[in-house]
C-alpha cells in the first residue's frame, strides 16, 4: 500500500488507539446480498452433483470507505507476517497505524473515497462461479465468497457466513480457499491461510496433529499459487499490448516495461520466501509471450519502515530513468489482480504524477479487474484444482528454510492433511 514515509516521522508520538472491532452486524445484510446466496445443506443430494462448493477468494483487502481506514491499518500493522516489527509489534503497530490514518484517509479520498478491491473481488468471484457451474457441473453449484485479511469482509465473518449457509457445522461440504495473490508469499497467502486456519479451529473445533476432523466439518483445499498460468500471462500481455499501441510507432519499440510488485522486507526474503522468484517467473513468462521485444525490469513498490526492503524501488527507478533521458515507460502492476490504492494512488498519482512529473510517455497498464480473459483463467485454474483431488500444491508444504513459526507449520500440516478427506467428499 502507499505507505512510503520515514519511520522516524511515523513515530513522533504515542496515541492510544481503540481495538479493531467486528463489523459484521452493520454490514451483514449488504454483504450477503453481494456475495453468496444461501446454499442448500452440503449433505443433501443435489441431483448428480457433489456440490455445493464454496469458492473463497482470499486477499489483503482494502477499506471501502475512509471511515474504515483506521481499523484496516491497525490490523495490517499488527500482522507480523506482513510487516515484522519485532518484539514490540503490539506497541509499534498501533502507534504507526494511528499516525498514518489521517494521511491514508486523504489518499483514499483522492481515489474515490475507498478501495475498489472489494467490488472487483466480488465481481471476479461471482463471474468465475457462473463459468464453473457450466464447466464443472459435478461440483456445482459454486458459491462465491470473498475473505479479506485486513478489511471487510473479514475472514472471521466469512467463516461464520459459511456455517450459516450450510457448510460445516455437522453438514460437511467442500470449500476452496483460492488465493488472489498469484505469487505465493508467507506475508500474503501464508498470512491469509494462517487466519483461515485460526478461525477454522475456533469455529469448528481445534484439531491436534494426526487427530481426525470434527464430524461434519468443512473439507478445505487450497489454490495457493498460480504465477505462470497461461490465462494470467495472456491477460497481462494483452493489456500491455493495448497500452503499447498508444505510443507513436516510431517510439513503440523503445518503450521500457517496468513490472512493479509489492516489496518485502529483506528479513522475509532472506528467510527463504518464494515470492521474489515467483514474481520473476510471472514477468519472464509475460515477456516470452510478448516475444522479448522490449527492455524490461522488475521493480518493487510500497516500502515502509526502517528495515531494508527488496529493491530497486519503482519510484527511484522511474526518477533515475527520467534523469537519463528515458521518458517512455510502461508501469505494469504484475502482482495485483485488481485496482486498489497501490495502483490508483501510489503508481498513478505518486510515481506518474510526481516522480515522472506527469510526462505523457510514462503510462500504467490497465489492471486485470473485469478482464474476461483473466476471469476465464480463474475458472480454468479452479476447475483443474477441483478435478485434481489435491488439497494444495506440493510446494506449499515446504517451509521456508529459515522459518521458525509453529503456527505456520501447524497451518501447513492441516491443509496438507485435507487430501485424505477429499476422497470421501469426491467419491
Amino acid at each position: 500500500m502507499a505507505l512510503r514515509i520515514p519511520f522516524a516521522r511515523a513515530c513522533t508520538r504515542t496515541t492510544p488507539t481503540s481495538p479493531a472491532t467486528s463489523v459484521i452486524l452493520p454490514h451483514a445484510s449488504q454483504w450477503r446480498r453481494n456475495n453468496a446466496t444461501i446454499a442448500p445443506s452440503a449433505t443433501k443430494a443435489n441431483g448428480k452433483t457433489k456440490g455445493p462448493t464454496a469458492m473463497v477468494f482470499m486477499n489483503m483487502g482494502g477499506p471501502s470507505t475512509t471511515d474504515e481506514v483506521g481499523d484496516f491499518l491497525n490490523r495490517l500493522f499488527a500482522d507480523a507476517d506482513l510487516i515484522p516489527l519485532g518484539r514490540l509489534q503490539n506497541y509499534i503497530g498501533p502507534y504507526i497505524a494511528h499516525r498514518r490514518t489521517p494521511k491514508i484517509q486523504k489518499q483514499y479520498a483522492e481515489i474515490g473515497g475507498g478501495s475498489p478491491i472489494r467490488k472487483w473481488s466480488e465481481y471476479q468471484a461471482a463471474e468465475m462461479c457462473k463459468i464453473l457451474d457450466k464447466t464443472s457441473p459435478e461440483t456445482a453449484p459454486h458459491k462465491p465468497y470473498v475473505a479479506f485479511r485486513y478489511a471487510n469482509p473479514l475472514t472471521e465473518d466469512v467463516y461464520k457466513q459459511l456455517l450459516e449457509d450450510g457448510f460445516g457445522g455437522g453438514n460437511g461440504g467442500r470449500a476452496v480457499a483460492f488465493t488472489q495473490y498469484p505469487q505465493y508469499s508467507c506475508s500474503t497467502t501464508g498470512s491469509s491461510l494462517n487466519e483461515l486456519w485460526k478461525w477454522r479451529n475456533r469455529l469448528e473445533g481445534k484439531r491436534a496433529p494426526g487427530e481426525a476432523d470434527p464430524e461434519g466439518a468443512i473439507q478445505w483445499s487450497v489454490i495457493d499459487r498460480w504465477p505462470i498460468h497461461a490465462g494470467l500471462v495472456e491477460a497481462f500481455a494483452q493489456n500491455i499490448e493495448k497500452t503499447l499501441a498508444t505510443y507513436p510507432e516510431e517510439r513503440r519499440d523503445k518503450v521500457i516495461l517496468l513490472f512493479s510488485a509489492h516489496s518485502l522486507p529483506m528479513s522475509v526474503v532472506n528467510r527463504g520466501d518464494t515470492y521474489p522468484a515467483e514474481v520473476a517467473a510471472t514477468v519472464y513468462a509475460v515477456m516470452q509471450r510478448l516475444g522479448m521485444k522490449h527492455q524490461y525490469r522488475l521493480v518493487w513498490q510500497s516500502q515502509v519502515g526502517p528495515q531494508p526492503w527488496l529493491g530497486a524501488q519503482t519510484s527511484d527507478t522511474v526518477k533515475n530513468l527520467m534523469k537519463k533521458g528515458q521518458t517512455d515507460m510502461v508501469l505494469i502492476p504484475i502482482a495485483f489482480t485488481s485496482d486498489h490504492i497501490e495502483t490508483l494512488y501510489e503508481l498513478d498519482k505518486e510515481v506518474i504524477g510526481e516522480d515522472a512529473e506527469g510526462h505523457e510517455g510514462v503510462k500504467r497498464v490497465e489492471s486485470l479487474n473485469g478482464n474476461p480473459v483473466f476471469i476465464d483463467a480463474l475458472a480454468t485454474i479452479a476447475k483443474s484444482h477441483l478435478e485434481s483431488g489435491s488439497a494444495c500444491s506440493p510446494q506449499m508444504t515446504l517451509r521456508c528454510p529459515g522459518c521458525v513459526s509453529e503456527r505456520c507449520l501447524a497451518q501447513k500440516e492441516f491443509f496438507a492433511s485435507q487430501s485424505k478427506h477429499l476422497e470421501a467428499v469426491l467419491s
